[in-house]
């Protein structure tokens, strides 16, 4: 391969033309956000990052000669490690933070092996503001139509969506992009960070034709940590909403099955619960502890509803609610998955009706 120039693109980009995305930052930049289905080779660790930072700012030769010995030594181990086995032919797509050194020096070397390397230009930074006015543009097209599934907590909006998603409808669940539920408990793991929940919302809409429907749940513009962008959120307003009824018996069923950790781990339950103790009054709370220590939980999970998330629903069409009163409801008899592929399939032809 030549080393007379490098290749590089621009985006837009399809990444299927490439074998493989690598991310040559720091772990720490890595971790933060990357490109979807990127690998982490890192040129540099994050303290040698900071350090060579330091010292460019007292001397730029030395901080360049520092970060030429770095970065040398650790394409040396990623040639000897995770790229041993690479055979010729291999195509990848190198970026770092601004398409600068970091890329350049780790693509001259995988191009003088043979291996056809090229890199993005302007690097994540300007990944990020292709994602950023690509969402934009996106939520601005007349033509994007989104189907808002509500209701109150525990009728299987999550549920549904999953059904709909195995008959073939395009959909967006924001609660697995978030790894959050979207209430007090609804914390099921490290969450991503904003720009990470914004590339994966990107990733998928990309994925959709917007000619037709998609289905997403009536959130909260936040969810846990992370926010929906304003250009959703004002896209949820007006978009066509269909409400989910469940049986209250069949809610605290559904429940008992999605939140089954808590019962092993209770300890987390009540040192929750604590914080709706000024919401909800410390006698409340205090019935609600009782009756976690004494395992009564469908007891229990039906106060939950009825004295606490029922009464925070924000009901669509309600002066307090982003969303229009609902179009249509589904009303569920109970929460086996039959009944809802059965809605969802209720659900296509009653979109097919209503698009003709």
């Amino acid at each position: 391969m030549s080393l007379d120039h490098l290749e590089s693109v621009s985006l837009p980009v399809d990444f299927s033309e490439f074998d493989e995305v690598i991310d040559v930052r720091t772990p720490l930049e890595f971790e933060e956000d990357h490109l979807p289905g990127a690998r982490n080779l890192p040129v540099l660790d994050n303290e040698q990052r900071v350090e060579i930072g330091i010292l460019y700012r007292e001397s730029p030769f030395k901080g360049r000669k520092l970060g030429a010995r770095y970065v040398s030594e650790s394409i040396a181990r990623h040639l000897a490690g995770p790229l041993s086995g690479v055979e010729p032919g291999w195509k990848p797509l190198i970026y770092c933070w601004r398409g600068g050194q970091r890329s350049a020096a780790f693509a001259t070397v995988l191009r003088s092996i043979g291996w056809r390397a090229r890199t993005l230009e302007g690097g994540y930074k300007a990944y990020r503001r292709f994602v950023m006015d690509d969402l934009v543009r996106r939520f601005s097209n007349p033509e994007l139509q989104f189907r808002i599934i509500s209701g109150l907590t525990g009728t299987g909006k999550t549920r549904l969506l999953e059904a709909l998603s195995r008959e073939g409808t395009q959909v967006i669940d924001l609660e697995a992009m978030a790894n959050h539920r979207g209430s007090l408990l609804g914390t099921v793991g490290t969450q991503p960070s904003q720009r990470r929940f914004e590339n994966r919302l990107h990733a998928a809409l990309s994925k959709f034709d917007p000619c037709l429907p998609i289905f997403a749940e009536a959130e909260s513009s936040r969810i846990g940590s992370v926010y929906l962008p304003p250009a959703l959120w004002k896209q949820f307003a007006a978009s066509r909403v269909i409400e989910l009824t469940l049986p209250v018996p069949e809610r605290v069923k559904l429940l008992l099955e999605d939140y089954r950790h808590f019962l092993q781990e209770p300890e987390t339950l009540s040192n929750l619960l604590e914080l709706l103790g000024k919401l909800r009054g410390h006698a409340q709370v205090s019935d609600w502890q009782a009756q976690i220590v004494q395992g009564t939980w469908p007891e229990f999970v039906t106060s939950l509803l009825e004295n606490h998330y029922d009464l925070c629903y924000r009901r669509p069409g309600s002066p307090t609610s982003n969303y229009q009163a609902p179009a249509e409801q589904f009303a569920l008899p109970d929460c086996s998955m039959e009944s809802y592929h059965q809605a969802a399939r209720q659900l296509r032809e009653s979109e097919a009706a209503f698009s003709s």
